[in-house]
């Protein structure tokens, strides 16, 4: 199924899931290309990004942000081409980060748009190291993990598209690294493509004690984004005055219940009391949105530096996307997921 000029397809939300979403969550519909009238422009996706707070919009829980209606077109951020605008420095052809949602074609005003110009080296890299993930890695190191030299880093998802980025800058400033994944091969990655000092197997058997080992003097700081027993794990090996920057918990996002067990919330309160350690959740563009553009400045010039890898898992089709978007929530991708909705070309004017 490929984009057209004539159809704009759209995945809509059918259902809320209990659990993992299923084939039933999302429906895929055919309408109308809308029209751009004044004051508006016409964007063709070009690149779907693909992030776990997508299944937190899927439920209707109380959140920081509102759910998508039944019947409402999925959310996503996109990079995509301009094909009409009557929008002041907007122009045919001109690439932009946008917030189209799962489908090929949306009318916006401007509000919230960047324009990426008309030809971007890497126009995807703007869903990722350049954008969310990557700003999500900085902001949430930098100002929340206040790093130190000598300071030993932990961050669980490492292979992803924040971890892998954390424990990057985290070496850059001087400090020892050790990412958690899940696999020998995202491990291998982390350590010898990445420059991680080392990285845990969250799926062995002696995953804690391992974890143990990589760190004989504590943590100091443990980047949070998956929760359950890698949290367990990493609590116990905290220092006194540890940072905890919060920002996913992905291993949690298809519960339908709290873990069996005992209940150990007094047990974390008292950790965090007696060590003085310092949690702290973030959203993003909510509590750092004005440091984006030093961020983007820094991290271009360690790009282009060749001092920060990203990788990119592109899976090509708008059809593609709730699998992949499944997959991603277990812990399948390696690197940023996207999907590519439509094919880099020319506006014609």
């Amino acid at each position: 199924m490929t984009q057209t000029t004539t159809t704009n397809r759209q995945l809509i939300l059918a259902m809320r899931p209990k659990g993992e979403p299923t084939k039933d969550t999302l429906n895929l519909n055919e309408t109308a290309i809308p029209t751009a009238g004044a004051d508006q422009m016409l964007l063709r996706t070009e690149y779907l990004s693909l992030d776990p707070y997508m299944r937190g919009r899927m439920s209707d829980a109380p959140s920081y942000a509102a759910p998508v209606e039944i019947g409402g077109v999925m959310v996503g951020g996109t990079v995509a081409q301009v094909v009409t605008s009557n929008v002041d420095g907007f122009a045919a052809g001109d690439f932009v980060l946008s917030f189209n949602g799962w489908q090929d074609y949306a009318v916006s005003d401007g509000t919230g748009v960047t324009n990426l110009g008309q030809t971007p080296d890497h126009p995807s890299w703007a869903l990722g190291i350049l954008g969310m993930p990557g700003f999500t890695a900085w902001a949430g190191l930098t100002q929340i993990g206040a790093p130190k030299a000598g300071e030993t880093i932990v961050v669980a998802a490492a292979t992803g598209p924040v971890g892998a980025t954390v424990g990057q800058i985290g070496k850059l400033l001087g400090c020892r690294v050790v990412g958690i994944a899940g696999g020998p091969d995202k491990c291998a990655y982390a350590v010898n493509g990445l420059g991680f000092d080392a990285c845990i197997d969250h799926k062995a058997d002696d995953f804690a004690d391992q974890l143990g080992k990589a760190t004989p003097d504590g943590i100091d700081i443990y980047f949070e984004n998956v929760g359950g027993k890698v949290l367990d794990a990493v609590i116990p090996l905290l220092n006194p005055n540890a940072r905890m920057p919060v920002c996913g918990l992905v291993s949690q996002y298809n519960a339908t219940e709290l873990p069996s067990g005992p209940d150990r919330m007094n047990w974390l309160m008292g950790q965090i009391l007696r060590k003085k350690i310092k949690v702290q959740g973030f959203i993003i563009f909510d509590d750092f949105g004005h440091l984006y553009s030093e961020f983007a400045k820094e991290m271009s010039a360690w790009i282009a530096a060749g001092k920060i890898k990203y990788r990119e898992e592109i899976i090509d089709g708008l059809e593609n996307a709730p699998e992949a978007f499944v997959g991603l929530l277990k812990g399948e991708n390696f690197g940023k997921r996207v999907i590519r909705v439509g094919h880099k070309r020319k506006i014609k004017t």
